[in-house]
C-alpha cells in the first residue's frame, strides 16, 4: 500500500488547545447558572461546531441562538489564540515541515473555520497545507468520517491513501472510518479510550516520535503497533 498524503487534527495534535475549549464550555454554562462536567467535554469532543453550540444552547437553558451561542465561545477562542494561550505543542512545527516537504498535507479539524485560519497564520504554517478543513463545513462531526473523507478530497486522494494523526477517541474513530491509517498521539489531558485506540495503526508518545513514524510509513519503512520500528 502506497501513502501519498498526510491529514493532520489540530487541538492536542499541533496545538495545546483542547483545555481552552473546555474552559470556554464552562464558562458560558456558569453564565447561565449551569455546571458544565467533564462528562459534558467528553461527549462534545469532536462534534462540529453548530453540534457542540446546540448542545450547549440545550444544556445551558439559554435563550440565545446555536448560532450565538457558537460565536461567544469562538471568540473567546480567539481571544486565547491571539493571547497566546494556544501555544504550537513541542515538535509540531517540525513535523508538519518534514512531512509537508514529502507530501500534500491537510487539516482536518473540529474547530470552527475562524480558529483554524487563527491559529496557523499565528504561528506561520498556512502555507504548508494543501486543503483545510472544518467539520462546520461537511455533514457531520467526527467520529463520522466526513471531515477526513473531504479532507482526503481535497488532496485528491482516497481515505485509504492517506496517513491520519489524531489524539482522541472520537478524532481517531473518524480518521479510521474514512479508511486513513491512523497514527494516535494520545491527549494527556483527555485520553482515547482503549476501544479507539485499537483502531490505529501505530502510537506516538511525542510528536517527534509521531513525525518519525510518519515518515517511516511514507517512505515504505516498517512500523510497528507503537511507532516506527
Amino acid at each position: 500500500m502506497t501513502l501519498a498524503a498526510v491529514v493532520f487534527d489540530l487541538d492536542g495534535v499541533l496545538v495545546d488547545s483542547e483545555h481552552l475549549w473546555e474552559e470556554n464550555w464552562v464558562a458560558y454554562a456558569a453564565r447561565h447558572g449551569v455546571q458544565w462536567t467533564p462528562g459534558d467535554t467528553a461527549t462534545v469532543q469532536g462534534m462540529s461546531a453548530p453540534e457542540w453550540a446546540a448542545y450547549l444552547a440545550r444544556h445551558s437553558g439559554t435563550s440565545e441562538s446555536v448560532e450565538e451561542v457558537e460565536r461567544a465561545v469562538v471568540d473567546g477562542m480567539i481571544e486565547a489564540v491571539e493571547a497566546g494561550k494556544a501555544p504550537l505543542l513541542p515538535g509540531a512545527a517540525d513535523m508538519v515541515t518534514e512531512v509537508s516537504a514529502r507530501v500534500p498535507v491537510a487539516l482536518a479539524s473540529s474547530a470552527t473555520r475562524r480558529v483554524i485560519d487563527a491559529v496557523l497564520a499565528t504561528y506561520g504554517l498556512t502555507a504548508e497545507f494543501s486543503a483545510t478543513v472544518s467539520s462546520a463545513e461537511v455533514p457531520r462531526g467526527k467520529p463520522s468520517p466526513d471531515v477526513y473523507l473531504e479532507a482526503a478530497a481535497r488532496l485528491g486522494h482516497a481515505g485509504s491513501d492517506c496517513l491520519a494523526v489524531e489524539d482522541s477517541s472520537n478524532g481517531i474513530r473518524a480518521a479510521a472510518a474514512a479508511g486513513l491509517t491512523v497514527v494516535a498521539l494520545p491527549n494527556r489531558t483527555y485520553p482515547p479510550k482503549p476501544d479507539a485506540l485499537e483502531l490505529a495503526s501505530a502510537v506516538a508518545g511525542t510528536n517527534d516520535e509521531a513525525r518519525r513514524t510518519l515518515l517511516a510509513y511514507l517512505a515504505g519503512e516498517p512500523v510497528t503497533s507503537k511507532g516506527t520500528s
